[in-house]
């Protein structure tokens, strides 16, 4: 009895996993379409239809090969986010200063309503979830980002790419978001953008609205529009927390 449990528990979280995971993308309409044949499997056997048990049989075989050509990408990304995290620290030299002069670039783009989109990789690689861009690997600058958006350069529509401290591509092109419902109608494609790319990675994702000039930040597949300053801050540091202050207690932290 209790064996059957654990095996119950273990196959309703699998399920539980899956169904999060493709829902709101085009392989949740696989998944509601091997449902039905696995309903008429079922049935068949059930009234004892031997041809069309058969049937039902030779197609699902060829349907899960089938699926796992045509989704591969979908699948990897499912599969990749199974691996263990770690809270992962990174020694960044001169953090507070990137920190200001990156604050600076986003609300000086914001207030101009220059729209732009920019990604700050955390553990998850942008090449996991980005279809095209422009390689680049150059070290940041708030003169670097501000010109990559200006609507005269060929990248100012797609996203900027940061890890660390460094620019690693432009122009890159992210998932859309199926689902939009936390969306206003005052937001566009940079906005289900950033939503779609947070929805498959663990990346922090900020966007300018080029209607409003307002700072909204994507994070964990929620959106949170109106994002001041000061708050901004807080997120980005929450991803570049210097190695060197977590090893020191917190009196230390509060006297420095």
């Amino acid at each position: 009895m209790g064996i059957a449990l654990l095996e119950i528990i273990i196959i309703t979280i699998m399920i539980n996993y899956l169904l999060k995971f493709f829902w709101g993308t085009r392989a949740m309409d696989v998944v509601f379409g091997l449902l039905a044949f696995l309903l008429i499997f079922l049935f068949a056997n059930w009234l004892n239809f031997p041809v069309l048990k058969k049937l039902m049989v030779n197609i699902v075989n060829v349907a899960v090969i089938a699926i796992f050509i045509i989704f591969q990408p979908e699948i990897r990304l499912a599969l990749s986010k199974l691996r263990v995290k770690g809270k992962k620290y990174r020694l960044i030299p001169e953090f507070d200063d990137f920190l200001e002069q990156i604050t600076k670039s986003v609300y000086k783009l914001a207030e101009r309503q220059v729209g732009a989109l920019i990604v700050i990789e955390n553990q998850d690689s942008y090449q996991d979830y980005a279809s095209s861009f422009v390689q680049m690997n150059a070290a940041f600058s708030c003169e670097l980002l501000e010109s990559i958006f200006m609507t005269s350069t060929p990248l100012h529509d797609g996203a900027v790419v940061l890890r660390d401290t460094s620019i690693v591509a432009a122009g890159a092109i992210l998932p859309l978001a199926q689902d939009i419902a936390q969306l206003a109608k005052s937001m566009g494609t940079r906005h289900r953008a950033a939503l779609g790319a947070s929805q498959k990675t663990d990346a922090v994702i900020i966007v300018i609205s080029e209607e409003t000039g307002k700072v909204s930040i994507a994070r964990e597949g929620i959106l949170t529009r109106g994002v001041k300053p000061d708050r901004f801050k807080g997120v980005i540091s929450s991803i570049f927390t210097p190695a060197e202050l977590t090893k020191k207690p917190k009196w230390w932290r509060f006297w420095k």
